[in-house]
């Protein structure tokens, strides 16, 4: 019996083991660069999108919010009260939409992890980011041009944590703030992801997510719902999928459906819709992150 599980540890060891030392360097770089941009860059990209306000671009002001949304390395509660502002001093919400959809399915720090699942998925990923950004901002545009579809309230700037004096320490800071937030979740998805490789049979996930791709594609857009918890968490059981037959288009359904849906994000994306517009983003989140992992595994 000892000897039993003295062979299961080293079996679970030795996968945890080959993700974590494929993966982390990815997920220390993604820290890195997203503590950057905070730091350093998060004041120059707000305002970029509020000066967007004296532009008369019209619905083409969506192509740069949604730019702008994957550049802001705020979470959702933090970018929320960035984006109220801008409402209040009547920016139009087309714009908002497509800055707050594309900022919640991406940012640098999420984007740099995704290299460990290859270039072609990372650069997959930044595009069809942005490309929900800017459908969401049209579809404001089209469907409520004659109401609001966000409903602010009372919401205040965050307070902002990077105010040492010193560039250096205010960088040093940030990045273990990231790592005590991020790296738990990390560590997490490396076990789930040994445990996952070790006792789940490969063709379980080929069946599933590789030989019927239509179907695959929306089956992992439903599992992002419940099972997407923290992008660098998501990233070594993504990557064990790919590398036992899951399609690149059902591994990029379930990367847009996750931060989506994600809990944290929820709460907050329901507090400025109200419950009839919050169903229409639950519904339009699965069925965007579906059409592109269709359209991915038709085309590419």
């Amino acid at each position: 019996m000892a000897e039993s599980i003295r062979r299961e540890f080293i079996y679970l060891w030795y996968y945890f083991d080959l993700q974590f030392r494929q993966i982390f360097a990815f997920w220390a770089l993604g820290i890195l660069i997203g503590s950057v941009v905070s730091v350093f860059l998060k004041k120059q990209i707000h305002s970029r999108m509020a000066g967007l306000q004296n532009k008369k671009i019209g619905l083409w002001g969506i192509l740069p919010a949604s730019a702008l949304g994957i550049l802001s390395p705020l979470c959702m509660y933090g970018t929320i009260p960035i984006v109220a502002s801008f409402s209040k001093s009547g920016m139009r919400e087309d714009w908002i939409a497509a800055f707050m959809m594309s900022s919640i399915l991406l940012n640098p720090q999420l984007f740099f992890y995704s290299f460990a699942l290859g270039t072609e998925i990372a650069v997959l990923r930044l595009v069809v980011s942005f490309m929900g950004g800017c459908i969401a901002g049209i579809l404001v545009y089209l469907f409520f041009k004659k109401q609001n579809f966000y409903k602010f309230t009372e919401f205040n700037l965050p307070e902002n944590r990077d105010r040492d004096s010193n560039m250096v320490l205010r960088l040093i800071k940030n990045i273990w703030r990231n790592v005590k937030v991020t790296f738990p979740y990390f560590l997490l998805g490396v076990l789930l992801t040994a445990l996952y490789q070790r006792y789940i049979p490969s063709q379980w996930i080929a069946g599933l997510f590789g030989s019927n791709r239509g179907l695959g594609a929306l089956m992992a857009a439903a599992l992002g719902v419940p099972l997407y918890t923290c992008g660098g968490g998501t990233i070594p059981l993504i990557s064990a999928w790919l590398g036992e037959g899951m399609s690149k288009g059902s591994a990029m359904a379930f990367m847009i459906a996750g931060p989506a849906t994600k809990l944290t994000n929820l709460g907050a994306v329901k507090i400025v819709l109200g419950m009839r517009n919050f169903i229409l983003y639950m519904v339009f989140s699965i069925l965007m992150s579906t059409a592109f992992g269709l359209a991915i595994n038709l085309f590419l």
